[in-house]
């Protein structure tokens, strides 16, 4: 409902300039600018124009009527509610008919003509808290609060009395002009009204204007904060535009001038080609922190730009700058090639470990031989066992060739290892059955030679059934090898493979000798190939690096001296 007043108001007062302007044109008398006011229903108000330099002039130079449709003439008459008195216009005790347009045709001695023009709009009581002048915002301690100037204007002429209130309370002990807020807190905001009792023709009247108050939150001045940039260096791209921000922290609830911006080499940007400056100001709602930020675009970053100087500059209640050079970004391309050179070398030599692994292991084994190999005490490198019976023509020959002449001729004639080759090493007459648990005993591996289809399950089950003789010859070192090598631990398995293992695979070995096999593939004897018997070729190096690092007679030969 009153919105709907304010814009009748509104268009009332658009509608009353356009007439003066019509009346101005036909009159040829001069309009001074409309003044606005808003009255209370029942109080009394005093007008004199801004305009106008002596309100007691002669009743005869001024005719002051309401416009309207027709326009009401206005009395000079004293008795009267609503009569004037030379410039002056008195409305008393005025009522929400008195609302409109009221003008002031005043004549000078040389025939001049000027208009006053008046518009009011009167509101009934229950309207005060429309009729308030401008607020006073404020986070000071002590608030002063002035009585509104038409009010303290009308007090001062007619040597009026004020009286302050707050709401609809009454404030006690102060009739000036001013009413201070001592220690101000949120508690102190409201509306403040002044009412001015004057005296008219032995008549007493009231005029009352309002204003509302509002405690802010008191500021904290501070020295100025740079919240970036915080190095002192930032990296930049050769031909590449980039932005510098410079942020700045003034302080809390502040009013004063808070701003942050950019200069080069104590120039400002502005005066600067290639360079633009955007300055923006926030309040932070939580902290209500005053914060400026200046951002300097570089539209295409030159040379001359790594030379200059950059000063950021806050300026608050305090003045406070940081200084930031450009410096050029290191090109990755030489990074990327160490990178890549670096990939290159690991990948390289992980395949050479994995190709030369065994070399390298045998090339540095010698020089890091571990402590309880040296004080091993054990007389054989390595124990061989291998098939002697049921073996055709061209198996036996193949198996004796290689047990007899190239497994001695390479590991013990050029590597210096002692072998107990089972037929080779036996002593005539010497219990067997004794003879292997002892050589057993003092080897340091198992060397088990697999031939092509070897029926060693089947015939070590065979000789459990026959003559305790035929089960020594035939498979007893097979059995107690195992035992050392898979029950007590004491020797490492090698397992040499001459030939292929036919169809069957090895699903006719005994149990355990398979186990070993799947832990450790058989290392295959390349038979006829020019290397086979070459001492450093790779089947050669793969037997060497599974047996022991020292062989047997260097570590006696070490212990005597």
């Amino acid at each position: 409902m009153m919105d709907a007043s304010k814009l009748l108001f509104s268009l009332l007062v658009l509608m009353s300039t356009a007439k003066w302007r019509s009346e101005t044109s036909k009159s040829g008398c001069t309009d001074t600018t409309p003044e606005y006011f808003k009255l209370i229903e029942g109080e009394a108000f005093y007008f004199v124009p801004y305009h106008l330099d002596d309100p007691d002039l002669p009743d005869e130079n001024f005719t002051w009527y309401k416009t309207g449709s027709e326009n009401e003439n206005i009395t000079t008459d004293e008795t009267h509610r609503i009569h004037y008195h030379g410039g002056a216009l008195f409305l008393l005790n005025v009522s929400t008919k008195d609302s409109g347009t009221y003008t002031a045709k005043e004549k000078t001695e040389s025939c001049e003509c000027c208009k006053h023009h008046l518009e009011i709009h009167v509101f009934n009581k229950t309207s005060q808290e429309d009729l308030t002048f401008g607020p006073i915002k404020s986070s000071e301690k002590n608030i002063r609060i002035s009585c509104p100037e038409p009010v303290s204007y009308i007090c001062s002429t007619f040597g009026g009395k004020i009286t302050w209130y707050k709401g609809v309370s009454l404030l006690q002990g102060q009739h000036e002009a001013d009413w201070w807020v001592y220690d101000s807190t949120k508690k102190d905001e409201g509306v403040y009204t002044c009412i001015c009792t004057w005296t008219h023709h032995h008549r007493v009247y009231n005029t009352s204007g309002h204003r509302r108050l509002i405690v802010l939150e008191k500021g904290f001045y501070r020295k100025v904060e740079i919240l970036s940039p915080t190095a002192k260096m930032q990296l930049a791209d050769e031909g590449v535009g980039i932005k510098l921000n410079c942020s700045i922290l003034c302080g809390t609830n502040v009013n004063r001038e808070c701003a942050a911006s950019w200069d080069v080499d104590g120039k400002a940007v502005e005066q600067m080609d290639g360079y633009n400056q955007t300055i923006k100001t926030v309040i932070e709602e939580d902290t209500q922190n005053f914060i400026s930020t200046a951002i300097l675009t570089i539209e295409r970053v030159s040379p001359k730009d790594f030379q200059h100087t950059f000063k950021c500059t806050g300026v608050g209640f305090y003045t406070n700058d940081f200084i930031l050079k450009l410096k050029q970004r290191e090109s990755v391309i030489p990074l990327v090639i160490q990178g890549v050179c670096v990939v290159f070398i690991c990948v390289l030599a992980a395949v050479l470990i994995r190709c030369f692994a065994i070399d390298i292991a045998l090339l540095f084994r010698p020089y890091f031989p571990l402590r309880r190999h040296n004080e091993d005490a054990r007389v054989y490198d390595a124990y061989v066992v291998y098939q002697m019976q049921k073996l055709d023509k061209e198996t036996e020959n193949k198996i004796s060739n290689f047990v007899a002449m190239a497994l001695p001729s390479v590991l013990e004639d050029k590597c210096g290892y002692r072998l107990f080759i089972q037929g080779r090493d036996d002593i005539p007459g010497e219990d067997r059955l004794e003879l292997v648990e002892r050589c057993l005993k003092q080897s340091r591996r198992l060397m088990v030679i697999l031939t092509p289809g070897s029926k060693l399950g089947s015939e070590v089950t065979d000789q459990c059934s026959t003559s305790n003789q035929t089960s020594v010859i035939g498979g007893y070192d097979w059995q107690v090898g195992l035992h050392h090598a898979l029950v007590q631990r004491e020797l490492s398995v090698i397992l040499i493979q001459l030939g292929d293992t036919g169809p069957q695979g090895y699903t006719h070995l005994p149990p355990g000798l398979q186990h070993l096999i799947r832990k450790s593939a058989p290392i295959r004897w390349p038979e006829g190939s020019r290397g086979a018997a070459a001492w450093n070729s790779h089947f050669w190096k793969r037997v060497r690096y599974l047996m022991p690092a020292i062989p047997a007679k260097k570590r006696a030969l070490s212990a005597v001296i």
